[in-house]
């Protein structure tokens, strides 16, 4: 297969955030190139829990049944904390079973656990589909040189040893935390290091039985008990997460099987368990967020960005928010309707995010037994920026808000989920009706918005239509309830969405002409 001397981007690294930007490129219909040194997709679990907001991406891309058939069961969403596996005492808290009788809904699609062994596949064969051969596993990038107008990378195929040059407009890296494209492009990394080191074992045992009336998603272990499992699939698949200490001059031997059962042996408190270690791998705890998220014609994306750790399980999470908001943007770039100024949106909008993800993270790190797992904590990500029109009322309100969602229409928060009825199979949300481009949403049908989405669609070229919640067939479950998050009281007011889902601008019915000039601002196109 021969290798594109030319693209609009180059995409580094496979992981589930660079498959993530190459299949949203592809739906934006961006030439790209995502090359990835690895032959083939992680074999280790690693990360494990998607959240709310990944699936909500996932859903846009048609992708949600399948990681959700590919993942544990809900009824398994449960967090044990005991000395060992069969301790009698022990907690189990945080099902994740959706919201209660009395309690609003947020989203259509709740998180769940899906190991990055079993994600990646999915992704993969997704961005295949899309963009073919443009996805290129055992190509790694050997130079990247960006002279502000393009980047010229030279990569090389790992089986054969040939080499190409290609040339690109931007180059996205998501290489990880250890990549080179943040340091080629001098962007420095700052936080701590080192605040913690494991040794992650995968194993086969049958456990499944153990855990039958205690059956969750991760198994804390309390003193004196060490570190802590990870089901893959509650039965004979698990990682078992061994804290290493810092002061201590050996490491456990990784090729020693029989060392490494014998500490899954006590760690789960049965001695004769029958353990066969399938993998292993040692990691160390990071918090570090990349002094920019751009550097002339290079932008960072994943863990390439923050280093997050892994305690309440927004590190992946928060790198495809990061894939959602950039993907958009290089397109409307690439395709000439907004000006290089939009891609500083990027780093405006999603740093902030990571920012607090990474203290939030590493409090619950410091604090392993009483931290817990939030779902939903990502849904209330808002942003400022250029991207963002806001009213003179703008509040000053962090990126996220930890004490929960509290849904709304506000510029730069996440267009609020209002269950639909009677429509088409497949749309049962407000967020079913979002994208692929800028998305006008009314309350009932409007000749006149429709109409004007129409012209600026056809003057300009920029992808946006109208679309109603209620079209006739198709109704909102909760009569008012769209007219209550809208926060204005103009009935044939709109409100515009972007197409990673954020709210751009409340408009009001008296303001149908300025779409033009409102997306112009938007898009900073002048």
């Amino acid at each position: 297969m021969s290798v594109p001397s030319k693209v609009s981007v180059l995409i580094v690294g496979g992981g589930p955030v660079g498959l993530t930007m190459s299949a949203l490129l592809s739906g934006h219909g961006v030439d790209h190139l995502l090359v990835e040194a690895r032959p083939k997709t992680s074999g280790h679990p690693k990360a494990r829990g998607v959240s709310a907001r990944s699936m909500e991406i996932f859903r846009r891309m048609g992708l949600e049944d399948r990681i959700r058939e590919a993942g544990l069961p809900a009824s398994q969403v449960f967090f044990y904390r005991g000395r060992d596996l069969v301790d009698p005492d022990f907690v189990r808290t945080g099902l994740a079973h959706g919201p209660l009788e009395d309690e609003e809904e947020h989203t259509p699609s709740p998180g769940l656990i899906c190991s990055q062994d079993v994600l990646e596949p999915i992704l993969l064969r997704h961005a295949q589909d899309l963009a073919g051969p443009r996805v290129r596993f055992g190509m790694r990038m050997l130079s990247l040189a960006d002279d502000g107008h393009g980047v010229t990378a030279t990569v090389e195929d790992t089986a054969t040893g040939d080499r190409h040059s290609v040339r690109a407009d931007w180059a996205v890296g998501c290489d990880g935390a250890a990549g080179t494209v943040r340091t080629g492009a001098g962007i420095a990394m700052e936080g701590p290091t080192g605040l913690g080191r494991y040794l992650s074992v995968r194993f086969e045992a049958p456990l499944g039985e153990v855990v039958a009336d205690r059956a969750s998603a991760s198994y804390f272990l309390t003193v004196p008990g060490r570190g802590g499992f990870m089901a893959v699939d509650n039965d004979r698949h698990w990682i078992y997460q061994h804290p290493l200490d810092p002061e201590a001059e050996q490491r456990p031997d990784l090729s020693d099987h029989a060392e490494l059962a014998r500490l899954i042996r006590t760690a789960a408190g049965v001695a004769d368990l029958d353990v066969t270690v399938r993998s292993t791998m040692t990691w160390r705890m990071d918090a570090r967020l990349a002094a920019a998220y751009r550097s002339s014609r290079v932008l960072l994306a994943g863990d390439a960005a923050h280093s997050i750790p892994p305690a309440g399980g927004h590190g992946m999470n928060t790198g495809i928010g990061d894939a959602d908001n950039l993907a958009w943007k290089l397109a409307a770039v690439v395709a000439g309707h907004a000006g290089d100024a939009l891609l500083d949106s990027y780093g405006a909008e999603r740093r902030p995010v990571a920012r607090q993800v990474l203290d939030i993270s590493t409090d619950n790190a410091r604090n392993r037994t009483g931290y817990r797992i939030d779902d939903e904590l990502l849904l209330t990500a808002g942003y400022r920026s250029t991207a963002v029109v806001t009213g003179t009322g703008t509040d000053g309100r962090a990126a996220l808000d930890p004490t929960g969602l509290h849904p709304e229409c506000a510029p730069g928060r996440r267009a609020p989920h209002v269950r639909l009825v009677g429509g088409p199979p497949g749309v049962t949300s407000t967020l079913d009706l979002v994208g692929p481009g800028f998305t006008l949403l009314t309350r009932t049908d409007s000749p006149e918005w429709r109409q004007e989405a129409d012209a600026v669609r056809a003057a300009t070229g920029i992808p946006v239509a109208a679309r109603a919640l209620d079209d006739g067939a198709r109704r909102e479950a909760v009569p008012g309830q769209w007219a209550g998050l809208r926060g204005t009281a103009e009935a044939d007011g709109a409100v515009l969405v972007r197409p990673d889902g954020h709210v751009a601008w409340v408009a009001p019915g008296s303001s149908r002409t300025a779409l033009a000039t409102t997306l112009r601002r938007i898009l900073s196109a002048g």
